[in-house]
């Protein structure tokens, strides 16, 4: 049986940023939540992103329900900063050049 949802994509992501604010750091955010095939639940991948680079790349997903702004489920802390942790070790060039480039201006 499909459910009408009641909290927005917007909503969502709101509630998973909020979620991610409060265990991981500023460089973890939600992305476009999906609403599930049974539009019971909302799908929210979890990035990894930096200022003048944007999204590195997907860490996890954290999972809200369609009816309130509770989280479900996610994708463990851990297996999140292990997974942002590579990520950044794959995109460290390009994210130091970044900052670099931002520092060599303002000196």
């Amino acid at each position: 049986m499909k459910v009408v949802p009641e909290v927005t994509a917007l909503q969502a992501q709101a509630a998973a940023n909020l979620f991610l604010s409060h265990y991981l750091g500023d460089r973890f955010s939600a992305d476009e939540a999906k609403i599930s095939a049974t539009d019971d639940v909302w799908e929210v991948p979890v990035i990894l992103t930096y200022p003048l680079i944007g999204s590195v790349g997907q860490v996890g997903e954290i999972v809200v329900s369609s009816r309130k702004e509770v989280v479900v489920s996610h994708t463990s802390i851990e297996e999140m900063k292990q997974s942002g942790q590579s990520l950044y070790e794959g995109h460290r060039d390009e994210i130091q050049a970044a900052f670099s480039s931002i520092f060599s201006r303002i000196r």
